[in-house]
């Protein structure tokens, strides 16, 4: 199996590129690095944040390879997608914070990643988003008709998706998909200074994952349950060092040294 999704970090930050020349489009295989990728990061302590990027500056991920899925099964197909979902279910419930670096498109299956992120960074002028199935007989079927329609409401969801149309970055961060644009001259630098503001000693780390547990477990769930899981997770960082020391820097007027744990 080649190498379809590199792996490195850097002060905290675990990058993990999609690299799949020309468009890194995804097939089974990526998706199974990606998950083990995943895996690696949520399991690393020294680890805090996690940011996907595409290899190359013209595409993030273009979607699924197509010609892949015009030769196979129609049962291999329904397995790669749940597949697919199950990977993007463990990095959306991975209690660290989540960063996707939009450097260039970001189109299909890609934005369905995408949308499984915490935050859309994109680099201005450098590409579109969309969901174009609609044009292939098929539906976004990676989440994409799920989370677009909790991150924009139904209505502009749906008309977005049937309509097919791609957007530029700048439009899509007038619409709320993108969530930060940086400009394309100073973009890796200052997209890295953003993720490691939410690593230590700046945040305390395990606050923010599970700030981020907390809202992605219990959007959906009963009120009552959702501030029972809250209850929770809050006592689990009652008892962490990085809880002792913001509540002794709040009292004694200073500035937390956090250390993420």
């Amino acid at each position: 199996m080649s190498q379809l999704v590199n792996y490195s970090t850097d002060g905290g930050v675990a990058i993990l590129e999609l690299s799949n020349p020309p468009a890194n489009a995804y097939s089974y295989d990526m998706h199974r690095q990606l998950d083990d990728a995943i895996l690696r990061a949520r399991m690393d302590e020294s680890v805090h944040v996690l940011l996907l990027r595409g290899a190359g500056e013209r595409f993030f991920c273009a979607g699924a390879d197509i010609a892949m899925l015009h030769g196979v099964t129609p049962e291999f197909k329904y397995y790669f997608c749940l597949h697919a979902n199950e990977t993007l279910c463990r990095l959306e419930q991975t209690p660290k914070l989540v960063i996707a670096a939009l450097a260039g498109h970001c189109v299909g299956g890609g934005l369905e990643i995408a949308l499984a992120c915490d935050f859309r960074v994109a680099r201005k002028g450098g590409g579109k988003v969309g969901l174009p199935e609609v044009a292939l007989g098929v539906l976004p079927g990676t989440g994409g008709t799920q989370r677009l329609s909790r991150l924009l409401g139904k209505a502009k969801a749906i008309e977005m998706m049937v309509r097919g149309d791609n957007f530029s970055f700048e439009e899509a961060h007038a619409l709320g998909v993108v969530s930060h644009l940086f400009e394309a001259e100073d973009y890796w630098p200052r997209l890295m200074e953003f993720a490691k503001s939410f690593c230590p000693p700046h945040k305390a780390s395990r606050a923010v994952g599970r700030i981020k547990r907390a809202v992605q477990t219990g959007w959906e769930v009963p009120l009552e349950t959702g501030l029972a899981f809250e209850r929770e997770l809050q006592q689990q960082l009652f008892t962490s060092e990085d809880a002792r020391e913001g509540i002794s820097a709040f009292v004694e007027k200073r500035k937390p040294n956090f250390k993420g744990r």
